[in-house]
């Protein structure tokens, strides 16, 4: 005996059903992304080696409270941060870039509000004093396996270290005048210091000052990593994985 076919009702019915499911989804999803964390790709060797080009990441928005940088698109909206919290010195950030807010990029928190920043023969002062470095030893770039960088690791008042790329001394970046850092706004730097435009730059070419309103968020762990020529629209490259990259938190 034939089962009998959906009446044409049944099947509106089944259809609004799964709009509303789909359209649910989208908010939560959408509610998510805006408020909670939202995942980016590096694009760039300027944070090299800590974060590498192919790094699938995760950044919390509600570390720093929320601004029109947070949301998709940045729309135009009153100024100012809702809950806002000023970042940790050392803290590696994801902003949009001053004088492109359709750029959206990443950098380390070196100065504060009130801070005094200067470069000095490759070394970073932080109102006036060094921060401590130490050389790890000679590496290959990771982006260019030609060329051989050293491994310096910085140390900050606090304890917490990280780990920069040295090219060579007598890099155009490697001494700066003294930059006073204002109220509401921070100096970032790039960790492949020989390779990044940032704070150093003024924001025609680099970042310049960051406006704290900018930031979108704290870079928290490296969820993937894709070896390069890897893309979404060529799905036999999806599986070339670099594995010990995976979940690795971001210092």
């Amino acid at each position: 005996m034939d089962r009998p076919s959906p009446a044409p009702t049944d099947r509106r019915h089944q259809t609004l059903d799964t709009i509303r499911f789909l359209v649910a989804g989208l908010a939560l999803a959408l509610i998510v992304r805006i408020v909670a964390v939202q995942p980016f790709t590096i694009p760039s060797s300027s944070m090299e080696p800590g974060l590498v080009t192919g790094d699938y990441i995760v950044v919390s928005k509600f570390a720093y409270g929320w601004s029109t940088a947070s949301l998709p698109f940045d729309p135009p909206m009153r100024p100012g941060r809702l809950m806002g919290r000023t970042p940790a010195r050392g803290d590696v950030v994801v902003f949009r870039r001053p004088s492109d807010t359709s750029q959206v990029w990443i950098k380390r928190v070196i100065g504060l509000p009130g801070d005094t920043v200067q470069v000095r023969g490759g070394q970073v002062f932080v109102n006036d004093r060094a921060v401590p470095r130490t050389a790890l030893g000679r590496a290959r770039d990771h982006d260019a396996p030609d060329r051989q960088v050293t491994i310096v690791r910085e140390t900050l008042d606090d304890g917490r270290s990280y780990s920069t790329y040295d090219r060579s001394f007598g890099q155009p970046d490697d001494d700066t005048p003294a930059f006073r850092v204002p109220a509401g706004q921070l100096f970032v730097m790039g960790d492949n210091r020989d390779n990044s435009l940032d704070s150093r730059w003024p924001g025609a070419v680099g970042v310049g000052l960051l406006p704290a309103e900018n930031l979108i968020g704290r870079a928290e762990i490296v969820l993937a990593s894709w070896e390069p020529g890897a893309s979404l629209i060529k799905p036999w490259t999806w599986l070339k994985l670099q594995p010990d990259r995976l979940l690795r938190p971001i210092r």
